[in-house]
Formats: C-alpha cells, sequence, structure tokens
C-alpha cells in the first residue's frame, strides 16, 4: 500500500469509525462503508487539506471509491 493510500485509510478510518479491514479498494464509500452526504462533504475537504489539492463538486462526485480517490488524488497532487 502506497502512502496515499495508507493516508487515505487512517483518514476514513479516523472520520467514520470504521475498521481498517472495511477499508478495501473497491469499497464504495456510500454502499459499503455507509457514508451520508455529510460524512462524503467532510471526507472530500479532509482529502483537499491533507493533500493540499482542490477538488471541484463535479470531480468529487466521480469518488466513490477508495481506488478512485486515490487515483485523483496521485493525478491531481503536487509533486
Amino acid at each position: 500500500m502506497n502512502t496515499i493510500s495508507k493516508q487515505v485509510t487512517k483518514i476514513l478510518v479516523e472520520k467514520l469509525g470504521i475498521a481498517e479491514t472495511e477499508v478495501t479498494p473497491d469499497a464504495n464509500f456510500i454502499k459499503d462503508l455507509g457514508i451520508d452526504s455529510l460524512d462524503y462533504a467532510e471526507l472530500v475537504m479532509e482529502f483537499e487539506q491533507t493533500f493540499e489539492i482542490r477538488i471541484p463538486d463535479n470531480d468529487a462526485e466521480q469518488l466513490q471509491t477508495m481506488k478512485q480517490a486515490v487515483s485523483y488524488i496521485e493525478k491531481n497532487i503536487k509533486k
């Protein structure tokens, strides 16, 4: 697991109070992890702060799994 994956996992575990074993690459944030719209908005803000990126609303709507979030962050993070 790369550093970004580890950080995203940590954010999900801390913000949602779920077990690390529940966070898999294909776990859907809403269907599998039970995130509601408020949790989702907080997650996006946490990703923005942690990785110092801006995630427009249109892009945020496409981030439905951990794998999608990690891929998006990797493409947009400041090197």
